[in-house]
């Protein structure tokens, strides 16, 4: 579940996901997947939750409970019935994929403030819909 909600996990097969991408991290070299997988995280606890994982916990889960809570139903609901809609899911990542992971982004960018903070706030919501989204399967597999 927690997969499916990073865009580049549903990204182009001819560049496995931006694994083929290299960029820069502000200094350090990386894929582009990692950035989406790992860095923007970390930057983000480094920089406003003092390395504590924690507190951005507590800030996604805030804007579930305010900011996005008219949105929660919607993210919980499968069509059908069904127990997960992976469908669903991918084609919203690879649309986040396409309009935040990709763009502006070629072979040796330099991401750094601007990308960062602007693409922070995809990140929280696909970890906060993904959270939403695994506790509303676990919720009808086991009721």
């Amino acid at each position: 579940m927690g997969d499916i909600h990073q865009p580049l996990h549903v990204g182009f097969a001819s560049d496995k996901g931006g694994n083929t991408i290299d960029v820069h991290w502000y200094k350090t070299k990386q894929v582009l997947h990692h950035v989406w997988d790992t860095n923007i995280i970390e930057t983000a606890e480094e920089r406003f939750y003092n390395s504590n994982a924690d507190g951005m916990v507590d800030a996604i889960q805030q804007n579930i409970t305010n900011e996005w809570a008219d949105q929660v139903k919607r993210w919980e609901t499968c069509s059908l019935n069904k127990t997960a809609c992976p469908d669903i899911y991918a084609s919203e990542g690879i649309k986040a994929a396409c309009d935040w992971a990709y763009k502006g982004v070629k072979e040796e960018s330099v991401l750094e403030d601007d990308y960062f903070v602007s693409r922070l706030p995809i990140i929280y919501w696909r970890l906060a819909q993904g959270g939403v989204r695994l506790a509303a399967t676990l919720n009808r597999i086991f009721g």
